[in-house]
């Protein structure tokens, strides 16, 4: 299986990222089969559910170069992985609480030879350092995540949107949003992407 479907949509990708991208399934597949990162039936769904669904954050911004960025509660390594091939020039620093699966992050990363991926086997309260960007797949609530993290984003910003919080979400946020009671953008992925599975799916985006 290759990543044609990323191609689709980012045609302008160079061959080392190309090649990173089409290395992705081969990895995952033989990772998956020892340490469980990504569900069974998901798999086959890789590029579609997980890669592309992370790359719809450069969809929405560019990193600057020299930007930092942290994947808070990253899993298999989404979105941080997909988007740290996308921009080799910005530093991902990929956060669980479960330490075998920053493992298999951490093979897959040197196998593609990327050299701006950092991990770390820590609760988000308890991690040293500040980011321009907090990106997150699926983890919390979003008042829940921006109390872990909103101490974390750095004051002066670098990048051509004001530092903040990234979040890929899906379903009905109507709830989780009035329950958070703070300013927010919100982008539809349908709008980038028009594959069904993103019909529900968006970025929220909370500026510090």
């Amino acid at each position: 299986m290759d990543a044609s479907l990323v191609f689709k949509y980012f045609p302008n990708l160079s061959e080392n990222q190309k090649d990173c991208y089409n290395q992705l399934y081969a990895l995952y597949k033989d990772w998956n089969s020892k340490i469980n990162v990504i569900s069974r039936k998901d798999i086959e769904e890789l590029f579609e559910r997980h890669v592309l669904h992370s790359l719809a954050i450069a969809k929405f911004t560019q990193f600057s170069d020299g930007s930092k960025v942290m994947d808070l509660g990253t899993g298999g390594g989404f979105p941080g992985l997909p988007l740290a091939i996308f921009f080799p020039n910005v530093h991902f620093h990929l956060v669980d609480s479960i330490n075998k699966k920053l493992k298999v992050i951490q093979e897959v990363a040197n196998a593609l030879n990327l050299q701006n991926v950092t991990t770390e086997h820590q609760r988000v309260e308890k991690v040293n350092d500040t980011f321009d960007f907090i990106v997150s797949r699926a983890v919390a609530r979003t008042r829940q995540l921006y109390q872990w993290t909103h101490q974390k984003v750095k004051k002066s910003n670098q990048n051509d949107l004001d530092n903040g919080l990234i979040l890929l979400k899906g379903g009905d946020l109507t709830e989780e949003l009035k329950e958070f009671g703070r300013l927010y953008r919100q982008q539809e992925l349908s709008e980038y992407f028009e594959e069904e599975f993103f019909l529900t799916k968006k970025i929220i985006y909370v500026p510090k």
